[in-house]
């Protein structure tokens, strides 16, 4: 494996600078590493209280990057790798070389309703920042505490509710490029416009509502646009976009009560998004007055989302209880119009129903059983009713009839789970915990975890967790049904749910000196395998291509990290590195892959430095991904094969410089994106894994260096 010097260049400049940083500060203003996390726990305690690996990004984390969306956020970090979508405008994630599918997102431990499910394939830019207080990352099967589809890790949002102040009013507009494209308020670029009002009314009770517009005005890159109407002496300029506008409003309200140790909140979510897709092609129609008039056939897509959570914390027989009821809706639907370029009017408008989720969420446990504080023991429980509808327009499926229909099904799933914390001494502790689901659709299931951590002498703690978790089929391949003369795509309604395993290790030596020198030095392994995967193959070439849903993948990855944290009074580094080896074998009955290891390595590093007498903070984020290797199956020959493919490297770099005004009143965050300018990344395959190249394509990661304008107005008063 070669890491070349562009590579490494850059966190050589990210490092030296935080070197000479060291020279000229004074004071302090980073706090203590030691971060209070909740997911997974028994109870809320600190990191290294825990028995897993947590990784916290804190609400200044946030600010740094001045980020829009989660993805802006989770860009960032190792192991985990954001996969956008220029054409639906969506951006999920993978974990650890799993997509979205294994990894569950979470706001304040409540997974959120996505198209296919709940918590999984999240699309990361609908996501609001506004009210977020952390972000909780917890690697490796978690599928004991939280269920199916949990099997390479979770992402907790934890949200706000209190604040320090009788009232705090926050109002942010933010100005940002898309690329080189930019206008200001309107036509190009993006626009953003938050309010957030907070009031402790007494000292029981909290409200708080907020609200955000996202305008992102698309991106055209090579292409003409709206009001393009394509150029015949070019036929390589087309009309649309690389990149479709769309427009997102966000609003939530939070309601708090709290005395002695009962807690009650409830939270409301509103979304609201609109989608422009621009066809390409132009047409021409000519009118009854000899007029020819240029048209395209666009789309407009439409998605609104409810989310709807009460909590309830406090103290019941002496027991210490913690319960949730979350009712979700997402509804998308879809409008066809031709759209006159010339006269810049649509006609012939359409609107239907394109997809619809509805989903009533449970879960609760009781804990404290025991007093005497050298264990814990943890039972609980959680229901999931999903009430899920497709239309034809977004795919077609196959219904009872074996036809193509519209799609409207219900999955259920019942519960229970328990986990322990035994502290066999002061430094050594065990926490094992189990899960059994009863499915509506599949067999039962079951999920299992053990989990060790012991202190060592000198500052070094060591962890070690055993996880088996599962994920369950969602509704594309269990019921993906589309037939022409050339193809036969069908989803299998017989598919059995996955299980994973995992095994996990590693080694925190925290160190702290007189001089206010912190360190955090972490080396990490893992070992992750997931039987029965589920995989879209060809199964079949007369009289045409057939494709099918089946259970016929082994996966088998294992991962080594090391990551390095820094504070030292104005100045905060971490630095880390990752390597991954990943095997798929996959069996179709016409082809075999190849189950050897492929190994990629990701880099990242990040350096923050405040200027006191300036009252500025100055930050920079690199991030390097290296070249991916995996086999994939060749549907254009007529003896199918699995044949290597490499996605060539890339890398990810942010900065930013935050400054204050009037006793931090206001806020002033200006900084780049992407300033490598990275657009598309090269795609190869090599033909039965010789050198040479069979083919290539452009896969587009992003839009080019951008820039942005961000002023924030706190008005904090008692």
């Amino acid at each position: 494996m070669r890491i070349s010097i562009r590579a490494i260049l850059p966190a050589f400049i990210l490092l030296y600078t935080g070197v000479k940083a060291q020279e000229t500060q004074h004071d302090t203003i980073f706090t203590e590493m030691d971060e209070l996390v909740v997911t997974g726990q028994i109870e809320p305690q600190s990191i290294k209280k825990s028995v897993f690996n947590v990784q916290v990004i804190t609400e200044e984390d946030i600010k740094r990057q001045a980020a829009n969306n989660m993805a802006d956020v989770l860009n960032q970090y190792l192991n985990i790798t954001v996969q956008p979508s220029s054409g639906e405008g969506r951006s999920t994630v993978s974990m650890f070389g799993l997509d979205g599918q294994y990894l569950k997102i979470l706001v304040d431990n409540v997974p959120l309703v996505s198209d296919t499910g709940l918590g999984n394939n999240i699309d990361l830019t609908q996501i609001n920042l506004d009210d977020i207080q952390q972000i909780e990352i917890i690697e490796g099967s978690m599928g004991v505490t939280h269920g199916a589809n949990a099997v390479s890790g979770i992402i907790n949002i934890i949200t706000k509710k209190s604040t320090r102040n009788k009232w705090e009013i926050t109002a942010t507009v933010q100005e940002e490029s898309v690329g080189d494209e930019y206008a200001p308020l309107y036509d190009e670029g993006r626009h953003i416009q938050s309010l957030r009002i907070a009031h402790s009314i007494n000292k029981n009770w909290f409200v708080a509502v907020g609200g955000n517009r996202n305008d992102f005005e698309g991106y055209k890159g090579e292409f003409g646009g709206k009001e393009f109407t394509n150029n015949p002496n070019d036929p390589g300029q087309l009309r649309g976009y690389s990149w479709q506008p769309k427009e997102q409003y966000f609003g939530n309200a939070l309601v708090r009560y709290q005395k002695n140790n009962t807690r009650i909140f409830y939270k409301f979510d509103y979304f609201d998004e609109k989608i422009d897709s621009y066809n390409r092609i132009v047409n021409n129609e000519r009118q009854t007055d000899g007029r020819e008039l240029r048209y395209s056939n666009d789309r407009r897509y439409f998605t609104n989302k409810l989310y709807n959570h009460l909590n309830a914390v406090g103290k019941l027989l002496g027991l210490d209880y913690n319960a949730s009821v979350s009712y979700q809706k997402q509804q998308r639907d879809v409008e066809d119009f031709r759209y006159y370029i010339q006269l810049d009017a649509e006609r012939g408008n359409e609107k239907e129903p394109y997809q619809e989720t509805e989903v009533l969420y449970s879960t609760g446990t009781l804990s404290n059983f025991f007093k005497t504080g050298k264990a814990d023991l943890q039972l609980g429980y959680e229901f999931v009713n999903t009430n899920g509808y497709s239309s034809s327009l977004s795919g077609n499926f196959n219904g009872e009839d074996q036809e193509a229909v519209n799609l409207k099904k219900r999955l259920e799933n019942y519960d229970f789970f328990t986990a322990a914390e035994i502290k066999v001494t002061d430094k050594f502790s065990v926490r094992p915990g189990f899960r059994y689901s009863f499915q509506s659709k599949f067999e039962d299931q079951w999920a299992a975890s053990m989990g060790l951590r012991q202190i060592l002498s000198n500052g070094f703690e060591a962890r070690l967790s055993y996880g088996r978790s599962y994920r369950t089929p969602n509704y594309d391949e269990l019921y993906t049904y589309f037939v022409d003369v050339n193809h036969n795509v069908q989803g299998n309604p017989d598919l059995t749910p996955e299980s994973g395993h995992s095994v996990e290790g590693s080694i925190k030596k925290f160190t702290y000196f007189e001089s206010g020198l912190h360190m955090k030095n972490t080396l990490g392994a893992n070992y992750n395998t997931v039987d029965d995967r589920i995989e879209d193959v060809i199964v079949a070439f007369n009289p045409q291509l057939t494709t099918r849903y089946i259970n016929i993948n082994s996966y088998k990855r294992w991962t080594v990290t090391t990551t390095h944290d820094v504070m030292y009074k104005n100045l905060k580094a971490k630095a880390g590195v990752s390597v991954m080896g990943i095997s798929r074998a996959i069996d179709s009955g016409l082809a075999q892959s190849d189950d050897d290891f492929l190994v990629n390595y990701q880099f990242n590093a990040n350096v923050a430095y405040n200027v006191p007498k300036w009252n500025t903070l100055f930050s920079v984020y690199y991030k390097h991904n290296g070249k991916v290797k995996q086999y994939i199956q060749e549907n254009t020959l007529d003896n199918p094969e699995f044949v290597l493919s490499e996605v060539e490297s890339f890398g990810l770099m942010d900065a930013s410089v935050r400054k204050d005004f009037f006793k931090n009143k206001l806020s002033l965050t200006v900084g780049a994106r992407n300033l490598l300018d990275v657009v598309s990344i090269r795609s190869s395959q090599a033909t039965g894994g010789d050198a040479h190249s069979a083919g290539t394509t452009n896969i587009l990661m992003g839009y080019g260096r951008s820039y942005f304008m961000k002023l924030t107005y706190n008005l904090n008063f008692n």
